[in-house]
């Protein structure tokens, strides 16, 4: 069994996508004792992997990687087929993307695919294949297997091995969320594959292994966690919206509700980020209109969250008239363009959409400045012309709005800090982490414009 090669050190995992989901499963191997080939298309990634240059938001993951490299259990490559020969066990952590064409959403297999025919053409007897990226339910057997058994001439079952095991990682904790916090979810394509991916998994998972009946149930367990956020955070969204008219604390209510055992209501925002949440309810909704299924309350709840930055511009607007500022000269100050806090991961942050919307009120992109203390470089702004500061200090100072849209730790400051620096001081805190020690309005206090 290849369980038993990881015990002896002799296992080698290939895995398919370096990006931060691909980065911390290869450290989690690396740390049970296999030799990782990481493999990405970018040719500038893998020469700084390859040369011990780690970027990651995860110090130890980056330390586990970086150990890793010196003693030459792992290296990155771009050559897929190579990496596929010389494992036994490849993982593909490669996204599918959503397309927005004049119809509608549009899903994008093609970074799937890539990686499947890659994997294929060195696929050899007794290998493993692992689909550990987040798709639509379906994915692995029907467009996954049909490449790789394409390419290789070898059956899913009788020849390899193959399994889905869904990635259940928080960016700035992936590393334990892998090896410590969860149980691994795993189904294969037969009883076979899931005995062998669950033995597998088993040693590097500390919280177990769950193994469910099928593939597909494994895919669509994944999208059941990141939409139950999404309908839970649009209804945390309405919710601070209503209580404002009422002039009541959303956050207090809130508060005193989830200490009841079966309440857990999230906080509210200025939108959903990232890779995940905003992402798997179109994967579900693509599902079921192939099922003839309509799912209006996964529907809906995406359209609340995806106008939300368009709430938080119209408090901005509201909020300069009231007190006399004239929105086509105001400095705006936007603090956060990652989408969640203290990492640096901008993919569909709420900042974008909250840039744009201001830039359709007439707003210049002069007169806007983004802070993020982990962001460095932003290409989406640099070509807006919109300038991206490290220094809070300088980002607020002679601003007349202050605008929290991420809720980095940096800002879970006094925000009498911010004001005194400021021209005009209104302080629009969209994700409720600023101490209110001067007047603000924040989405979750009562307090909103």
């Amino acid at each position: 069994m290849l369980a038993e090669l990881l015990k002896r050190g002799e296992l080698v995992v290939s895995v398919y996508g370096l990006g931060y989901v691909g980065l911390a499963v290869s450290a989690a191997w690396a740390l049970a004792g296999a030799s990782v080939v990481g493999v990405d298309t970018d040719i500038g990634k893998v020469e700084r992997l390859n040369s011990g240059v780690v970027e990651y938001p995860e110090d130890e993951v980056a330390r586990v990687l970086a150990d890793a490299a010196k003693a030459g259990r792992f290296t990155a490559t771009t050559d897929g087929v190579a990496a596929s020969l010389k494992s036994s066990v490849k993982i593909i952590t490669v996204p599918v993307y959503l397309k927005r064409a004049p119809g509608g959403i549009e899903l994008d297999f093609s970074a799937l695919i890539s990686a499947a025919r890659s994997i294929g053409a060195g696929l050899k007897r007794g290998d493993l294949v692992v689909v550990e990226s987040s798709v639509p339910p379906g994915t692995t057997e029907e467009v996954v297997r049909p490449v790789l058994e394409g390419v290789s001439g070898l059956v899913a079952e009788e020849d390899f091995y193959l399994a889905y095991s869904p990635e259940r990682i928080m960016i700035g904790r992936a590393l334990r969320d892998i090896t410590e916090n969860y149980p691994k979810v795993v189904a294969g394509a037969g009883p076979r594959s899931a005995r062998e991916a669950a033995a597998l998994y088993g040693l590097v998972a500390r919280r177990g292994v769950i193994v469910l009946e099928s593939i597909k149930e494994a895919e669509f367990e994944k999208l059941l966690e990141g939409v139950y956020r999404d309908v839970n955070i649009a209804l945390a969204n309405e919710m601070a919206r209503l209580a404002s008219a009422m002039g009541i604390s959303f956050r207090r209510a809130r508060e005193a509700a989830n200490s009841q055992p079966y309440c857990h209501v999230h906080r509210p925002g200025a939108g959903v980020g990232g890779g995940c949440i905003p992402v798997y309810p179109y994967f579900l909704l693509w599902t079921a209109a192939k099922c003839g299924i309509d799912l209006p309350l996964v529907r809906l709840a995406r359209r609340i969250n995806e106008r939300q930055p368009g709430e938080i511009t119209l408090a901005a607007l509201r909020a300069m008239l009231k007190h006399g500022v004239n929105p086509a000269a105001a400095k705006i100050a936007i603090l956060g363009l990652a989408f969640r806090g203290d990492i640096d991961d901008t993919r569909e942050s709420p900042t974008y959409e909250v840039i744009s919307a201001l830039l359709r009120t007439g707003i210049k992109p002069s007169q806007i400045v983004v802070h993020d203390p982990y962001v460095k470089r932003d290409a989406k702004l640099a070509k807006l012309g919109i300038a991206l500061l490290q220094d809070l200090d300088s980002a607020v100072s002679g601003a007349d709005v202050a605008l929290v849209v991420t809720d980095h730790s940096a800002y879970a400051i006094n925000a009498s800090k911010i004001a005194r620096l400021m021209r005009t001081p209104i302080i629009i805190d969209a994700r409720g982490v600023l101490i209110p020690d001067v007047q603000i309005y924040a989405i979750d206090s009562g307090a909103w414009p």
